[in-house]
């Protein structure tokens, strides 16, 4: 089912000790996020006690934002690293072809026609 035109249900999370009620096609997958984000915010918190929630809000949003760049940097390696092999590969195909010479086109089968 395509999350973009599922029906969307209330989903009730809390996140950091403050109870939200969001819209999510997938409710599981929404608790999972929501889960994720508490502990982190809960870690941060751990380390800076002092820190008050937006504090605490800024600090996770950074983390997640370094996350996010560090993933998207990884990605376009691999897409560079798979552009590469699909090149590299693409000229092996040429050798193999251009070794093999020309081949003659099939004819057709012959015998009687149904």
């Amino acid at each position: 089912m395509d999350p973009h035109t599922a029906e969307k249900k209330p989903v009730r999370v809390t996140i950091f000790h403050q109870p939200y009620t969001l819209l999510a096609s997938d409710p599981d997958a929404l608790q999972e996020l929501a889960d994720s984000v508490d502990e982190l915010m809960a870690a941060i918190a751990a380390r800076a006690p002092n820190a008050d929630a937006l504090r605490v809000a800024v600090l996770a949003c950074l983390h997640l934002a370094d996350r996010l760049r560090s993933l998207e940097r990884e990605i376009g390696d691999l897409r560079h690293r798979v552009d590469q092999k699909t090149e590299q590969f693409r000229l092996l195909l040429e050798q193999a072809i251009d070794e093999t010479g020309p081949q003659p086109p099939e004819s057709p089968p012959s015998g009687p026609r149904s």
